[in-house]
């Protein structure tokens, strides 16, 4: 097949490291424009241009998707198909473009967990199983018919980091096997007819990452585990208006030291905070300003001093 790939991170290398080395024939990938980054303001390049770079391989950066001169230039490859792995919503004029279509790699099993944070999401909400969903990109967000579907368990202690890790492996196959799937005349599933509970999975934020230490233990486990490295779940010592994220932690529950949900428990070694129904033990916190530490090392900093988190 004509494959025109589109994709910008780190998570859409493999899915575009397994069509550039099959027999498939990728005539161009198209990412987004280099910007600058950090405090030094230093030209960023996209992870998939990166890639391209290094690879020999012809790529588009447009300021605008829906400018007419890259519309024209997309035409102009006579794709069979788009390939879309974390990149921009497309406008119908965009992913009509293909003679057979535009697939989507979906870091869930659809219809559950449509939005901008699926892998986030699977572990904030406690599930077991994820997975990855391609189909046929259509005028609403992860709605579109599927093609294939491929699951895998999530772990007790899988972060948000190592179920990225996962599924970003997983891509490599599964991207291929869609194609496949689409070139044996696979009838596509609309996601209509299935019937389930819907879980969304929407973009984060300051206050969906933020810790409620009045929630049950589990939840906000969870919600660590699910933001973990990065973006981090958060608090404030009230003291002093001080943010710090919380990079690990483990619930030890029915633990009822004191009434003050999200109290620094006085008196013990390690960082154990009062919530809802045990303690929350942290295991690496940050604090603003300074260097990732342990819960242990934030402890022994802070001796004396009653620190409540909100």
């Amino acid at each position: 097949m004509n494959i025109i790939f589109m994709g910008t991170p780190d998570f859409a290398l493999d899915s575009l490291h397994s069509i550039n080395k099959s027999s498939h024939n990728l005539r161009c990938v198209v990412t987004i424009p280099d910007k600058k980054v950090g405090r030094g303001q230093k030209i960023g390049k996209s992870a998939v241009k990166t890639y391209c770079v290094s690879n020999g391989i012809e790529f588009l950066q447009p300021l605008t998707l829906n400018n007419q001169d890259f519309i024209n230039e997309l035409k102009r490859f006579n794709a069979d198909i788009f390939v879309v792995v974390a990149f921009k919503i497309l406008s119908e004029k965009i992913w009509t473009i293909p003679k057979i279509g535009t697939i989507n790699i979906h870091a869930s099993i659809l219809p559950n967990l449509r939005g901008a944070a699926p892998i986030n999401w699977a572990i904030i909400y406690g599930l077991k199983k994820t997975g990855l969903t391609s189909f046929f990109i259509n005028n609403g967000i992860d709605t579109g018919d599927i093609i294939i579907q491929e699951e895998i368990d999530i772990n007790e202690n899988d972060t948000y980091e190592v179920l990225y890790q996962k599924l970003k492996k997983l891509s490599s196959t599964f991207i291929l096997d869609s194609i496949k799937a689409i070139e044996s005349g696979l009838r596509p599933l609309i996601q209509s007819k299935i019937k389930s509970e819907l879980l969304k999975a929407p973009k984060l934020d300051k206050k969906n990452t933020r810790i409620k230490w009045d929630d049950n233990g589990n939840n906000i486990k969870n919600l660590i585990k699910g933001l973990s490295p990065y973006p981090s779940a958060w608090s404030i010592i009230k003291s002093n208006g001080i943010r710090v994220k919380i990079i690990d932690s483990e619930f030890i529950p029915k633990l009822i030291y004191t009434n003050t949900n999200g109290s620094l428990l006085p008196n013990k070694k390690d960082c154990m905070i009062q919530v809802k129904n045990g303690v929350i033990n942290v295991l690496k916190i940050k604090v603003e300003g300074k260097k990732e530490q342990s819960g242990r090392d934030f402890v022994n900093g802070n001796q004396g001093k009653e620190i409540l988190f909100i």
